[in-house]
């Protein structure tokens, strides 16, 4: 549908004119080259280690070392529990042999539901004591 066509039909043909300047004014002139691409975003640091959040307060390691398995070799599973209650924190961390079989495990099994609760899986940070985290932000691909 053409631009004009969808303002009348919106009853907004007064702001035509304008909008039509706008996007005019916002457009380069046709002689000039576009901007160069913007360099790529950084790739995760590869890292067979997965951040899993969302466990429910009942997921145990045995439990999360058996939905992981069929993915690769599971290395290490650790929940994390609160110290004075001892009852799960609702996260863990999942390590595999290597790097493949954590991104295959990530991609499969990112939103998957498990024990009632879907499940949010990031490859881990690496841990550091009395510095700032700093934690990159990568595009969302829709």
């Amino acid at each position: 549908m053409a631009l004009p066509e969808l303002l009348s039909r919106l009853r907004l043909a007064p702001l035509r004119h304008h909008l039509r300047r706008s996007l005019s004014a916002a457009a380069p002139p046709p002689d000039e080259r576009p901007p160069p691409h913007p360099p790529a975003p950084p790739q995760p640091p590869s890292n067979p280690k997965l951040f899993v959040a969302g466990l429910s307060w009942s997921a145990d390691e045995r439990s999360l070392m058996d939905a992981f398995s069929s993915f690769g070799t599971v290395t290490e599973v650790r929940i994390m529990y609160d110290k004075n209650s001892g009852r799960s924190r609702g996260f863990g961390f999942v390590q595999f042999s290597n790097d493949y079989e954590a991104k295959c495990a990530k991609d499969a099994m990112d939103g998957k539901v498990m024990l009632g609760r879907p499940l949010r899986i990031s490859f881990a940070l690496g841990k550091v004591r009395g510095g700032p985290v700093i934690v990159p932000r990568l595009p969302t691909m829709k």
